[in-house]
């Protein structure tokens, strides 16, 4: 594991206007946290070039784009040896449909995302995506049918 970085008050509250909003311009960022624009913005940079924060990106709406659809789904390989999870993992990281790909503890190997765009879509992914990265020998998916809860931001407390 990795050594968290040390943030006082005024990064953890840099941190939480960031996850609002990305894209808020330093001088309004300065003056919500009470600091000069100079100060905040080296602040941001040391933030950006300690690595917490990782990137900046946009969050897309699935339902503007077309998919709707979310599946969670638990695999588990067939064997767990070095090479075989290499395998799994680089052809998990090949494929662009997989949103998300977490190795697991307990009686699972892994936990997948994947967004599709109606039930012909779920079952191209599943045969012909899923079903053919190495080393599957089962998946269960499990479709959400509502989100209760979904953010990415972290809460940053002392």
């Amino acid at each position: 594991m990795t050594n968290a970085v040390q943030l006082d008050a005024i990064d953890r509250a840099i941190l939480t206007h960031l996850q609002q909003d990305a894209r808020i311009a330093n001088q309004d960022l300065a003056q919500r946290v009470h600091l000069s624009p100079s100060a905040c913005l080296r602040r941001v940079k040391r933030l950006e070039e300690s690595g917490v924060v990782d990137r900046v990106v946009a969050l897309l709406n699935p339902k503007a784009i077309g998919r709707p659809g979310t599946s969670y789904t638990i695999v588990n390989v067939e064997r767990m040896t070095p090479a075989a999870l290499a395998a799994f993992e680089q052809a998990v990281k090949d494929a662009p449909e997989i949103l998300d790909c977490f190795y697991v503890a307990g009686s699972n190997d892994y936990l997948l995302r994947f967004a599709y765009r109606d039930a012909e879509d779920l079952e191209r992914f599943h045969s012909q995506v899923l079903m053919q990265l190495p080393g599957v020998a089962r998946a269960n998916s499990m479709l959400v049918l509502r989100t209760v809860k979904k953010t990415s931001a972290f809460p940053l407390e002392d």
